[in-house]
């Protein structure tokens, strides 16, 4: 059943004194797809900007915003209606031959897939691959789906969460060593391992939907982990079902309460905001940011 959703986030940069701002690159709006509808769209900025709307490599909706003038704050509010049909991903069917690992992908896949299989961060003494192998049995055939839910959950059960606000994520080994970290590095762990599976994984940011922030569903019980800010979380790709979504914070698999925004072969290509300013080297004060998804009624 599909479900309507407006989200509102708003990003603020605060200076002590005025300073003039850079291009500033603004992935914000949902991304369109057979289960995810956008059905309005508003970006305000402060000070005033000029405006482009372009599409990544990955077709990602990438706002290049400029400020114009001086000012002492930048404000970036973006605000959406979207419908939402979730995907439920321990259902779908996978290809026969993708049940069980370890599996290959046909020679058109892997031409396409072929940045999403590669790991992008170095493992020299092979701790990330031990990690990943230990998801594997070795009493019984490896389903695939089955693997991939149990090492989501296990980051889920075992890693302790750790919100940030700033910019760039842990690499996978930092996350193994802390066995804690953030959204954006909990879904580059479990990328990079997968990938050392054979499974072509990609990063995914956006948004979640928590009913127990919603004045409509504060009788759904505890808040889901990374509500009321951006969210990150990965999508691997099984033949037969396509890309499914897993997010190691919560635990969950298929999209769910989980709104696209964009996706990426690595996080830094997938930042809900970059840009660069000009002025005193100690002007920056720091940024707030507050996002809200609430379900329409009716």
């Amino acid at each position: 059943m599909a479900t309507q959703y407006d989200i509102h986030h708003t990003t603020t940069y605060r200076y002590r004194t005025p300073v003039r701002f850079g291009l500033h690159r603004v992935m914000f709006r949902p991304r369109d797809s057979h289960d995810l509808r956008v059905l309005a769209t508003d970006l305000q900025v402060s000070p005033a900007a000029s405006v482009r709307l372009i599409q990544d490599p990955h077709s990602n909706s990438v706002a290049l915003v400029q400020p114009e003038g001086e000012a002492t704050a930048l404000s970036i509010v973006c605000a959406f209606t979207v419908e939402h049909v979730p995907s439920p991903g321990d259902l779908l069917a996978l290809d026969p031959a993708a049940e069980f690992l370890p599996f290959a992908y046909s020679l058109q896949d892997r031409l396409d897939l072929e940045h999403y299989l590669r790991p992008h961060h170095e493992d020299p003494d092979g701790l990330l691959l031990r990690w990943a192998h230990q998801f594997l049995r070795s009493d019984a055939p490896n389903s695939t789906r089955e693997t991939l839910k149990r090492m989501n959950a296990h980051i889920h059960t075992e890693f302790s969460y750790q919100s940030r606000d700033e910019e760039g994520t842990q690499t996978p080994l930092q996350t193994l060593a802390a066995r804690s970290g953030s959204c954006r590095d909990y879904a580059l762990l479990m990328m990079e391992a997968v990938r050392r599976l054979g499974i072509a994984t990609r990063f995914v940011s956006g948004y979640l939907y928590d009913p127990a922030l919603d004045a409509a569903g504060q009788q759904a019980g505890d808040s889901i982990v990374g509500a009321g800010a951006t969210h990150a979380w990965l999508q691997a790709y099984l033949p037969g079902a396509g890309w499914v979504a897993f997010d190691p914070t919560n635990d969950l698999m298929g999209s769910g309460h989980l709104l696209r925004v964009g996706v990426a072969r690595d996080p830094a290509l997938a930042t809900p905001i970059s840009g660069s300013w000009f002025g005193e080297p100690d002007a920056y004060e720091g940024m707030d940011v507050a996002v809200k998804v609430t379900r329409r009624q009716g």
